[in-house]
């Protein structure tokens, strides 16, 4: 097995992330994975059988074009062989037979100058072994498809014909069709010219001599390798019991240090997967079914999940390990019953009843045709997609509230799962339902993943990660975390970016449908909605006006390659920029920014009206990539009265998405956020905390406080008010301080709020409560990053060597991206 020579570390100043992939030429249509989990070795080993169609480009591809377009800078020699010859599993360590192993060269090498065409995929931090070319004519079902057909059936002709038959098998045959890529993926090799194979730092390049065209490139190959231990697109840690487990971290640079693929975001696919793991292990995977192991002859089980829906190689997703399924038979809905209404489902006294809800959104539509209701949108829904077997098609899957769900989690956290997160679960998705329709997907599972997982969540088609932070607390962090998540269903997968750096597509409308959907949970009064939608949008205003003041310009632009969004060079290669800056994972300019920019245009419209259109936008471009003005225009023709306030896709792009720093809209509503009752009520709070501790409030008098003081009850989004705006101040007493804590037992409450409690108790040194700083850095590093630094900035010995204990305790657990960022503050 050939492995890529050390690469040098990445360049700070260089921070874009290359796709190679030359997806105009070559498109992977389906991915067929059979992969062994090795806890031991902690790699993850077997083979991936890519089913290939040449792309747009592939007819007007020049012969004088460079077959392996590569940046300068980022190639490191790894030439490889590989044979024809059927190499067993137990080789894959060895090299294929005709590598010098002395040498760790191929006998054959690499020809930089060859004519011959190339196709690459993104990879890195892979060992691979060998490439094959698979014979799919020798598989007797395959051949059926050719009946009626005048091919010659022995000719290399006939496999071109025979992939494209299978993948142009219609949707509602995909049983089969998965069947045929199945029974292809275990077909022996084509006996002719063997295939060559290079890596660099980014890419795995593959040649069959004597080929210069992509149209005659082969249809099916089958790639032998194994991931590296630190390799980037999977994380080896233990659980929160000490136990071991894996999963795919959706870092920067996605799945290509997990399977050999193609990145770009246009390179929609479909996927099968077979994984082996100890039989004391459960396999989790973005797939359509729930599976079941089956036992396997070494001792294993295997696992086996598909899609039928393509999607981007960046979403599949896996986790292994010994997780524990969350179970209240109460509250939980069963496969199979979950089509009907959920009944009487509870949170706090307040019922959701689960029907088929009446879409308020969907009212007083006259004044804009376009805007129809719910039972009309799907007699008129047309899919404007690729074939697949699509949910929007069908009555049943419109009827569904509350999609068949899981949620697993670490026995220590067992519990908690299931009082707080497996409730909370079918009334989100019911809210969600209430609000977008049809669930793109046919099932989930949510998975309390271990602590050094670098954010509160992550959502992949079927499979939802989840940060133990919002476990702590009351149910709202956890509650409306899940309906963050739950949005990327709609916008982030079903409805995907076609350039990476358009993160606010996907980000943005999860952040703004949050509130939506979390509001119908608790089923607020309007009065209610309102005061929690405003202090939402006051916290984030607030951090959003933070991180602008602290981070660069060009970081903070949502679309930065303004014009040129979404162009690819000749061959469909690409980079998208500053994804490997490791402090940019932890930046929320996308999320905030574009949430207010979703707010900004809802002012412009109702809410009401907002959300219908919302709907209607779904039902057009579900299963498709989009750019910002696919919404945008969309939205400005839809309400055509809006050009007359001179609000055109121009002035967005300039106000909102071109430029670095706050708009100008948000700049003058902001100030209307803190005039709202539960603002007041804070302030009142704020007055008494000064007072108490000896100071005095900004715009207060001093006063001798009373004996006693009488403290309000406050929600955790208030509390985190309150602790802001005491940062704010100069200095807090010790007992002001450790009052403070017991009042509001601060230790018991959420990761937001101990969050700014452990600012409050780094800013004043409070000594007392460095116990909670280290709790907090250790259990809470989704959201602990930044502590570090005010740690170091505080140029205080204790703190910096809490730092550093903390950051040794979890140094083996923590996030590539976030252990990056903090040996940066420390260093």
């Amino acid at each position: 097995m050939m492995e890529p020579k050390q690469q040098p570390e990445l360049d700070p100043n260089k921070d874009d992330l290359p796709l190679r992939a030359n997806t105009n030429h070559v498109l992977v249509r389906h991915y067929v994975l059979d992969l062994t989990v090795d806890f031991q070795r902690k790699v993850i080993g077997g083979n991936i059988v890519l089913f290939l169609e040449p792309g747009k480009g592939a007819v007007s591809l020049a012969l004088s074009e460079d077959p392996h377009p590569q940046d300068a800078g980022d190639v490191e020699e790894a030439s490889c062989f590989t044979t024809t010859m059927h190499v067993p599993d137990d080789a894959l360590l060895r090299g294929g037979p005709n590598l010098d192993q002395k040498n760790g060269v191929s006998k054959l090498s690499w020809d930089d100058k060859s004519e011959d065409f190339t196709l690459i995929l993104d990879c890195c931090d892979l060992l691979v072994s060998k490439v094959e070319e698979v014979d799919v004519s020798t598989v007797p079902e395959l051949r059926n498809l050719l009946e009626g057909d005048e091919v010659d059936l022995d000719g290399q002709h006939s496999s071109f014909v025979l992939v494209h038959k299978l993948i142009s098998i219609p949707s509602d045959r995909w049983r089969q069709q998965h069947d045929l890529y199945l029974q292809c993926s275990y077909a022996s090799v084509v006996h002719t010219q063997p295939l060559l194979f290079h890596m660099d730092q980014w890419s795995l390049q593959v040649r069959k001599k004597g080929v210069q065209s992509p149209s005659d490139f082969p249809r099916c190959l089958r790639i032998w390798y194994e991931t590296k231990p630190t390799g980037g697109s999977v994380r080896w840690t233990k659980d929160q019991d000490d136990r071991c487990c894996v999963y795919t971290m959706g870092s920067p640079i996605n799945n290509r240090a997990l399977f050999p693929c193609q990145e770009p975001p246009v390179a929609m696919s479909t996927w099968q997967a077979r994984v082996k793991a100890p039989y004391e292990y459960t396999v989790l995977l973005s797939g359509e079914n729930q599976a079941s192991p089956m036992p396997e002859e070494t001792g294993f089980l295997q696992w086996d999940y598909y899609v039928t829906m393509p999607m981007p190689a960046s979403t599949f997703t896996i986790a292994v390990g010994k997780w524990q399924e969350a179970r209240v038979s109460a509250h939980n809905l069963e496969e199979g019953e979950s089509e009907e209404p959920c009944a009487k489902l509870t949170w706090r006294g307040m019922t959701c009843t689960g029907s088929q809800p009446t879409d308020q959104s969907c009212e007083n539509k006259s004044s804009h045709p376009k805007l129809t209701s719910s039972a009309e949108e799907d007699e008129q829904s047309v899919c404007s997609h690729v074939d697949y077997p699509c949910r929007f098609r069908h009555s049943t899957s419109r009827a569904q509230v509350v999609i068949p769900h899981r949620v697993f989690a670490p026995f220590c956290h067992l519990q908690k799962a299931e009082t707080t997160v497996l409730p909370l679960l079918p009334l989100c998705l019911a809210a969600a339902h209430s609000v977008l329709g049809v669930h793109p997907f046919s099932r989930l599972d949510v998975l309390i993943v271990p602590p050094g997982f670098s954010s509160l969540g992550m959502a992949s088609p079927h499979i939802i990660f989840l940060s133990q932070s919002v476990l702590a607390g009351e149910r709202g962090l956890c509650g409306a975390r899940l309906c963050h998540e739950i949005a990327h269903s709609w916008f982030g997968l079903a409805i995907g970016a076609r350039d990476w750096t358009e993160e606010w597509i996907s980000e943005g409308f999860a952040t703004y449908l949050e509130d939506v959907f979390w509001a119908k949970v608790q089923q607020l009064g309007t009065r209610e909605d309102e005061e929690q939608r405003r202090l939402k949008a006051l916290l984030r205003w607030r951090r959003l006006k933070d991180e602008l003041e602290n981070s660069e310009e060009e970081l903070q632009v949502l679309r930065p390659n303004k014009d040129t969004t979404g162009e690819v060079s000749e061959s469909g290669a690409s980079v998208v920029k500053h994804a490997l800056n490791p402090g940019k994972p932890f930046m929320q300019v996308h999320y905030l920014k574009g949430y207010f920019l979703l707010k900004f245009l809802a002012s412009k419209v109702g809410e009401d009206e907002f959300l219908s259109f919302f709907r209607l936008f779904v039902r057009g471009f579900h299963g498709q990539l989009i750019l910002s003005q696919d919404f945008l225009q969309m939205f400005l023709d839809t309400f055509p009265a809006l050009s007359s306030q001179g609000l055109t896709l121009g002035a967005i792009y300039s106000d909102w998405l071109d430029t670095p720093g706050i708009p100008k809209w948000l700049e003058g509503i902001s100030s209307t956020w803190t005039h709202t009752q539960p603002v007041k009520e804070v302030k009142e709070e704020v007055v008494k905390w000064m007072l108490l501790s000896g100071g005095v409030g900004k715009g207060t008098k001093r006063k001798r406080a009373g004996p006693k003081v009488h403290f309000k009850e406050l929600s955790p989004e208030k509390l985190v008010l309150l602790l802001e705006f005491l940062l704010e101040e100069a200095e807090l007493s010790v007992s002001c301080l450790s009052l403070l804590q017991t009042t509001y037992s601060l230790r018991n409450q959420d990761a937001e709020v101990k969050h700014r409690w452990c600012e409050l108790v780094v800013k004043h040194k409070y000594t007392a409560a460095y116990r909670d700083v280290e709790h907090f850095l250790i259990h809470d590093q989704a959201m602990g990053v930044y502590l570090y630094g005010e740690l170091m900035l505080q140029e205080d010995r204790r703190q910096q060597a809490l730092a550093r204990r903390c950051l040794s305790a979890i140094k083996d657990d923590m996030d590539q991206s976030a252990r990056s960022v903090v040996e940066e503050m420390i260093l």
